[in-house]
């Protein structure tokens, strides 16, 4: 089927020559919107990627985000790449093993890798904080793009290092940037919606920007449905509700047969 969004040579076009937007989405509502406040790139996680979004998604390129940890073997990456790009993904994110990404490469998936900050690896950076602050670590952070490059990679996201490291490791590598935390040179802004629209679950990242207050809708309209609730509660002990207007009606004549066909009632 033809469309009318990017593809992976369009996005590789446009690396250094436009500013482009993403945002990570886990809702048909919030893909819709994105698609038609023209972000140019979602991030949605394998469990959550169905042809509903894809519809959802409109002309956003999407990337499909496989989960380290609940897949494990390069067959489980293999198979949830292939269903996602079938499901009309046009990306897959990996931050499995660069063999596994480079075997995943050779079968033709475009592939996004992860350095800097990769949360679920922080134990090994010191935590949730930004990587690249010294040279020696900047350098680490070159030398994974260089060798995600190698594996056939057509992306990294970037994400918490200095802004000076991220612009400079994105000119100087092939790679498309997907910069999070990580300075206004690379390729592409990624934020997550939950961040944008003011109602992150637990910490909010130093990078994150807050355009609307979603939490506070969301406490308003949990309030009106305990509300709501306590009013049918107490309509059903006032005998408020149900009324004559939500009951079925039967004719006079044919209650009076089936009360006759049933007899009288047993006696108390």
């Amino acid at each position: 089927m033809r469309h009318a969004r990017m593809t992976v040579a369009d996005l590789r076009a446009a690396k250094g020559t436009r500013r482009m937007t993403m945002l990570y989405v886990e809702t048909p509502e919030e893909a819709a919107a994105a698609a038609a406040a023209g972000i140019d790139i979602l991030s949605i996680v394998h469990p959550l990627w169905t042809p509903a979004m894809r519809a959802a998604a409109g002309d956003c390129f999407v990337q499909v985000g496989l989960l380290y940890g609940v897949l494990a073997t390069f067959e489980d990456y293999l198979r949830e790449g292939h269903r996602a790009v079938l499901t009309g993904g046009d990306s897959v994110y990996c931050s499995a093993s660069l063999d596994t990404i480079r075997r995943m490469a050779a079968e033709g998936l475009p592939v996004v890798g992860h350095v800097g900050l990769v949360p679920h690896k922080s134990t090994w950076t010191g935590g949730f904080r930004a990587v690249g602050k010294t040279a020696a670590s900047a350098a680490q952070v070159w030398h994974q793009m260089q060798a995600h490059a190698d594996a056939g990679a057509i992306g990294v996201e970037l994400e918490v290092v200095p802004d000076r490291v991220g612009a400079e490791l994105t000119r100087r590598s092939p790679l498309v940037t997907f910069g999070m935390g990580a300075g206004a040179g690379t390729d592409v802004q990624y934020l997550f919606a939950e961040d944008v629209l003011g109602f992150t679950r637990g910490h909010r990242p130093r990078h994150a920007r807050v355009y609307r207050d979603f939490r506070a809708e969301y406490d308003r309209l949990q309030q009106e449905r305990i509300a709501a609730f306590g009013e049918f509660r107490q309509d059903v002990q006032t005998g408020a509700y149900p009324g004559p207007e939500h009951a079925v009606g039967i004719a006079d004549a044919e209650f009076d047969a089936f009360l006759a066909a049933l007899g009288p009632p047993d006696p108390a």
